[in-house]
């Protein structure tokens, strides 16, 4: 997917986010994050888009800590929402190519991952905010939810921050039914997992299904859609791999 494409994504998906969120109420439960409700939520979203913005239009190039969540509720938090999505969209669909800033997993360029990680970051929570809903969620598109388990197996579970680790090696396959080449094998150890695409290994456990379903289980917002081997590697994966 091109920048483009990420940044016309982010700005669907914050538009949904923040109606589902209207419709539920900001006292709503939300089912796939037990611990918070929808307040919670677009608080969270919200503050990440802003700092997420900032990066681009400051030009920061170390790591910056966030303005923290805003003291606001109802409606009022709802605008807030929006004007901080509205402003993230615009950001990165005006800033340069080239743009410098930081930015914390490997890409091509910093608005490319600027672009990418708030399109994913603003999809699971619009997941998030349509679970509060009941119902089903929109769908999420197929070649858009495989690049999102690649963002999560390559780029976040090759930091040093990753718990998923194995006192003994395992590997995991990870396979999406629906769409040619989406497959990475991950090699678990004592030390963080190392990510491959396609199948270069014997797997001891696989998690295979339709990419959507993939994207979502793996972020630990649906069961996985099947599993096959040792499903103690798979359980070790829920334990584990909230990202931190």
């Amino acid at each position: 997917m091109e920048t483009a494409d990420f940044v016309r994504t982010l700005d669907r998906e914050g538009l949904l986010l923040a109606a589902s969120a209207e419709q539920a109420g900001t006292d709503a439960k939300v089912p796939t994050c037990p611990q918070w409700q929808v307040r919670d939520l677009v608080r969270h979203t919200g503050t990440v888009h802003r700092w997420a913005a900032a990066f681009v239009t400051e030009g920061y190039t170390s790591y910056q800590p966030d303005g923290g969540l805003p003291d606001l509720d109802g409606a009022e938090l709802l605008t807030w929402f929006r004007e901080g999505h509205r402003h993230l969209v615009d950001t990165l669909a005006d800033a340069p190519a080239d743009v410098e800033c930081w930015h914390f997993l490997p890409a091509p360029t910093p608005l490319a991952f600027w672009a990418r990680r708030q399109a994913h970051e603003t999809t699971i929570h619009r997941f998030d905010a349509q679970s509060a809903l009941g119902g089903t969620p929109d769908e999420i598109g197929t070649g858009f939810a495989a690049d999102g388990v690649d963002e999560l197996l390559r780029g976040f579970h090759a930091r040093s921050k990753s718990r998923v680790r194995s006192a003994e090696p395992r590997v995991l396959r990870v396979r999406a039914t629906d769409t040619d080449d989406a497959v990475w094998t991950v090699r678990l150890s004592q030390e963080p997992p190392v990510t491959e695409i396609g199948d270069t290994a014997p797997a001891d456990c696989e998690i295979s299904g339709p990419a959507d379903l993939l994207y979502l289980s793996l972020w630990n917002r649906l069961p996985f859609p099947q599993v096959s081997g040792d499903a103690s590697i798979g359980a070790l994966w829920r334990e584990k791999s909230a990202v931190i």
